[in-house]
């Protein structure tokens, strides 16, 4: 299972939400098939629906 901080913690390079986004969508396309987010992403872009917005990135990119 992917958690999203640790997805964080092992991603150091990401600095907006939008490359978060990719690097979820990649993970998603490399076979991770749960994902859990246990946290808000800390970066000033985050948008007020990111939720939706990184389930959607996840769940789309799912084989």
């Amino acid at each position: 299972m992917l958690y999203l901080s640790s997805l964080l913690i092992e991603e150091k390079q990401i600095e907006t939400f939008d490359e978060l986004l990719e690097v979820i969508k990649q993970r998603a396309k490399d076979g991770e098939i749960f994902f859990r987010i246990d946290l808000k992403p800390p970066f000033p872009d985050t948008p007020e629906n990111w939720e939706d917005r990184v389930e959607s990135a996840f769940n789309s990119y799912i084989e």
